[in-house]
């Protein structure tokens, strides 16, 4: 009879923590649900982005952007409350994951549990917020839209072998292109960040299924090249001569305030080596990124070898490693972005102001 009470106890313990736990989950449950209700402070970035588009609740969905570029009046099944509300704040994931321009962590779903560096934003790779135009409000040639990203719907993927849909091609951004960790397909930050992509689709009136120019990067592979060959010599050259002023002259980014003005495209801060944007990983998207999008102002100006020497040089500097790569590996990049950057401004303080023979 002795036994009888234990079992009794054991079991009321049992009950307990699962009450707690059960408990906890509404609390968190309910929490969520505050959330998504509360209206959303928009970054001015954004403000100015779902303006422009003029989002808003309603029966009805007709896009300026469409009126203006094509003297068209297509509508489109409207959002209600909550769908706006989801579509601002994956706008404001998108412009500030980092959350420095958020009150709390939860304004963001507290994304920043998904990334390591203190440089990560969406904004870095698919520039405009997702959507880059020109001036006239032209479409850019492989400008990473997150729209036409949408409207691929299941893409074959020829890195994996595998269809990837959307959400599965934004974990990889967080996993490899953010050197962070994997959300749940079915977590808010994904689903918010779906949904803006999914708006910017309905606002550019493209359609699931279509090929658009502006989806991913334009890759440019040695066969786009005089094939003199890539030469990372050439490409620190250029890096310095056409990059450094903004990414710093190891390549480890400027930080204001806190706040990374210009992304790190090495060290702890940056992508990872499994990143396809890494040119030891694949040497075809970094260099179509940077004659694409670099630099700033003077887009284009690049010739297509001078991306690939600088995309070759940046595969040189060490940066996290990735999955593939194994404990050894890790500690051997730790180590060289612990010692590299010190032994490089010493290096370069011994050089002074000796003038540089310019690149062959």
């Amino acid at each position: 009879m002795a036994a009888l009470p234990k079992k009794l106890l054991r079991v009321a313990l049992i009950v307990s923590v699962l009450g707690g736990l059960y408990l906890l989950a509404l609390e968190r449950h309910a929490e969520r649900d505050r959330m998504r209700a509360a209206a959303v402070e928009l970054t001015p970035g954004c403000k100015a982005k779902l303006a422009g588009y003029a989002l808003a609740p309603g029966d009805v969905y007709s896009s300026p952007y469409v009126r203006r570029m094509s003297n068209a009046w297509i509508t489109a099944r409207g959002y209600s409350a909550e769908d706006v509300r989801a579509i601002e704040r994956g706008c404001n994931i998108f412009d500030d994951l980092q959350g420095h321009l958020a009150q709390d962590a939860s304004e963001r779903w507290y994304a920043r549990r998904f990334v390591r560096g203190s440089h990560t934003t969406c904004d870095h790779c698919h520039q405009s917020i997702g959507d880059k135009q020109d001036a006239a409000g032209n479409r850019l040639v492989g400008s990473n839209s997150m729209a036409a990203s949408w409207v691929m719907a299941d893409m074959y993927d020829r890195f994996t072998g595998l269809l990837l849909p959307h959400e599965l091609r934004q974990m990889q951004c967080y996993i490899n292109s953010s050197n962070g960790f994997k959300p749940n397909a079915a977590d808010d930050l994904m689903r918010d960040v779906t949904a803006y992509s999914r708006f910017l689709s309905a606002a550019l009136d493209m359609k699931i299924g279509n090929h658009y120019l502006e989806q991913g990067i334009a890759e440019i592979p040695a066969s786009a090249t005089l094939k003199r060959g890539d030469d990372y010599v050439r490409g620190a050259y250029l890096f310095k001569e056409k990059c450094a002023g903004c990414h710093g002259p190891q390549g480890l980014g400027i930080v204001v305030d806190g706040k990374a003005v210009y992304p790190a495209v090495a060290g702890p801060n940056a992508y990872s080596m499994d990143s396809r944007m890494n040119f030891a990983m694949v040497n075809s998207v970094m260099p179509g990124f940077i004659c694409r999008n670099m630099p700033p102002g003077a887009e284009g100006s690049l010739e297509n070898q001078d991306c690939r020497d600088i995309a070759y040089y940046l595969g040189t500097l060490p940066r996290a490693a990735g999955d593939r790569q194994g404990p050894l590996v890790a500690a051997w990049q730790q180590l060289m972005m612990t010692v590299m950057p010190p032994l490089t401004r010493y290096a370069e303080s011994l050089v002074g102001n000796r003038p540089l023979h310019d690149a062959d």
